[in-house]
């Protein structure tokens, strides 16, 4: 599955989608808010766009690494301190190719897909538009 969503991600599903015959490894990245001293996180996104780029990175990623399932879930929105952000699965034969391939489709959500994060703090806020800003 490669969505974007509002609602709280259950990483276990995608985990458990992942389990096939085939399949000898699975591995996962789950992001989260962290606390940079902030008190919440909001994400805004162009959601037409940024499917399109989680397809494409999704489809380059199978094909590159040779995956068996893949599954990106990213959540927009407002967020507290240790909500789920992100949801990376991939399923592959061999966990060589499923750890670099996990690597690679977050270095190209966070270098391509637009999805833009505000920081919340008690005081004010601020936008971060490119990755050069801190992740």
């Amino acid at each position: 599955m490669i969505a974007i969503t509002r609602d709280p991600i259950d990483p276990y599903r995608f985990i458990e989608s992942a389990k096939k015959p085939e399949t000898g490894g699975i591995v996962t990245f789950i992001g989260t808010v962290r606390d940079d001293g902030i008190e919440a996180l909001d994400l805004d996104v162009c959601e037409e766009v940024a499917l399109s780029d989680l397809n494409k990175i999704a489809e380059q990623a199978t094909a590159d690494y040779h995956l068996n399932t893949v599954d990106i879930i990213h959540r927009v929105g407002r967020m507290q301190l240790t909500e789920t952000i992100l949801v990376i699965v991939v399923g592959s034969s061999h966990r060589q190719e499923g750890f670099a391939a996990c690597s690679w489709i977050l270095e190209q959500i966070k270098a391509f897909v637009p999805i833009w994060k505000k920081d919340i703090w008690k005081n004010g806020e601020s936008w971060h538009f490119s990755k050069e800003e801190g992740n």
